[in-house]
C-alpha cells in the first residue's frame, strides 16, 4: 500500500479553497462572539473558564489515546502553573506532564514553532515513563512505526509512518512550513486550513515514539491561536473525544493521498462544534453567577455542597441526572432531609425534576438532559 508520504509531491497537500471559505468566515465570526462573551465574565469566572477549558482539553486529549487522567489533579497542577491557589495535593506524573504542556501552549502560542518546543512538550508528556527509548527526541527505532489493530497473527495496518532515518529532514520541512504559513509568515494560510493541514501532516510523519496525537492536536490549537492573536480556549479535544471513531476514520481515509478537502471540511466542522461548546460553557458560567447572586444566603450547607458538585460536572451534568441516592452519598444525610432539600431547590427554580419514584432525577434548571441551555 502507498501512503501519503510516499507520493512524489509529498508534502504538497491539495484541497478546494472554495469548499472551506464559509467555514473560515464562520470561525472568525464565532471567535469574535466568544471573545466578546469572555469580556462579560468577572475575574474569578474568567479564571474558572480558563482552568476548566484547559483541563478539559488536557483530560480529553489524553482520553482519545486511551489514557484516563484524574481531572482534579490536572486542575490542581494547572492552578499551580498559573500561580493560583491550590489544594497542594500530590499530583501524578502524567497529570503534571499534560498540565505543563497545556500551560506552555497557552502562554507561548504566539512564538514560532521550534524543535526545542516540540522536544520540551514530548518530555512533559512522557514524564515518569520508563518504557520509551527516546524522550524529548525523534524516534530512532529501525522497525516501521505502524498503527495497527486486530489479532497478533493477522494485524490490520491502518497507517505506516516514514522511517526513523528521515525524521530530522521531515520535521525540518514541517517546521519551516508551519512558521511560513503563520499570519506573520511569507505564505499565510487561513486559520482552519492551516490547523487542519498541520494536524494531518504532523501525525503522518509521527516523529515520536508516543504522544504524536496529543502533540498534533496541540499544534492545531497553536495554529488557531496564532491566527486569532490570542489563546483559543476552544474545546477541540473534547469535541473530538465525543466522536473518537469518526476522528480516527477521517485520519485513516486521508493518509493515502495528498488531496485532503474531505479531511479539512471534517476538521473545520469539528473546530466550529468546539467553538459552540465554549460559547455554551461561557453562558453556563454567567447563568451560574446570576443564580448565586439571586439566591445568596438561601442555601443550607448540604444544598450548597451538592450544587457545587453539580456545577463542577459542567454542561454534561450528572450522567442520567442527580438522584436522591446521589444526594445522600454527597451529603451523608437522612432520606427525609434529602427529600426536603431537593424539593426546596425545585421550588427556588434551581433544579428541575423529571420522572417519578425511583426514576426521579434532578437537573440544573438552566440545562436540559443534553447539557443545552
Amino acid at each position: 500500500m502507498t501512503w501519503n508520504w510516499q507520493q512524489k509531491q509529498w508534502p504538497a497537500f491539495t484541497y478546494e479553497i472554495e469548499a472551506l471559505a464559509q467555514h473560515e468566515t464562520r470561525f472568525l465570526h464565532e471567535a469574535g462572539i466568544v471573545h466578546g462573551a469572555v469580556k462579560h465574565l468577572t475575574g474569578e469566572n474568567k479564571t474558572r473558564l480558563m482552568i476548566e477549558l484547559i483541563s478539559t482539553e488536557a483530560v480529553t486529549t489524553s482520553e482519545i489515546e486511551g489514557a484516563i487522567l484524574n481531572r482534579d489533579s490536572v486542575q490542581s497542577s494547572l492552578r499551580r502553573n498559573f500561580g493560583l491557589e491550590t489544594d497542594n495535593r500530590k499530583i501524578p506524573a502524567a497529570e503534571q506532564g499534560i498540565a505543563a504542556m497545556m500551560t506552555d501552549l497557552y502562554r507561548h502560542y504566539d512564538s514560532p514553532l521550534s524543535e526545542t518546543q516540540l522536544f520540551a512538550w514530548h518530555e512533559m508528556l512522557t514524564q515518569g515513563r520508563r518504557d520509551l527509548n527516546c524522550i524529548g527526541a525523534y524516534r530512532t527505532d529501525a522497525e516501521p512505526m505502524q498503527v495497527v489493530s486486530g489479532p497478533i497473527g493477522k494485524p490490520k495496518v491502518h497507517f505506516e509512518a516514514p522511517p526513523a532515518t528521515t525524521m530530522t529532514a521531515e520535521m525540518n520541512r514541517f517546521l519551516t512550513w508551519f512558521n511560513n504559513t503563520s499570519p506573520q509568515g511569507p505564505q499565510p494560510l487561513p486559520a482552519l486550513t492551516r490547523a487542519g493541514i498541520a494536524h494531518l501532516h504532523f501525525v503522518s510523519v509521527h516523529p515520536f515514539e508516543d504522544g504524536n496525537g496529543r502533540i498534533g492536536r496541540a499544534l492545531s490549537e497553536k495554529a488557531l491561536a496564532q491566527c486569532l492573536g490570542q489563546p483559543t480556549l476552544i474545546a477541540l479535544s473534547h469535541t473530538i473525544c465525543k466522536h473518537r471513531a469518526t476522528y480516527y476514520a477521517a485520519l485513516e481515509a486521508n493518509n493515502k493521498h495528498l488531496e485532503i478537502t474531505e479531511w479539512l471540511i471534517y476538521f473545520a466542522q469539528t473546530v466550529l462544534d468546539a467553538q459552540r461548546y465554549t460559547q455554551r460553557f461561557i453562558d453556563f458560567l454567567i447563568e451560574k453567577t446570576k443564580l448565586y447572586d439571586r439566591l445568596r444566603g438561601q442555601f443550607n450547607p448540604r444544598q450548597g455542597k451538592v450544587l457545587a458538585r453539580m456545577f463542577r460536572e459542567g454542561l454534561e451534568g450528572f450522567t442520567g441526572g442527580l438522584s436522591a441516592e446521589n444526594y445522600l452519598k454527597i451529603t451523608n444525610t437522612s432520606r427525609a432531609t434529602a427529600t426536603r432539600d431537593l424539593q426546596d431547590l425545585v421550588e427556588k427554580g434551581v433544579l428541575r425534576k423529571t420522572g417519578e419514584l425511583k426514576h426521579t432525577r434532578y437537573w440544573l434548571s438552566m440545562l436540559n438532559e443534553s447539557g443545552e441551555r
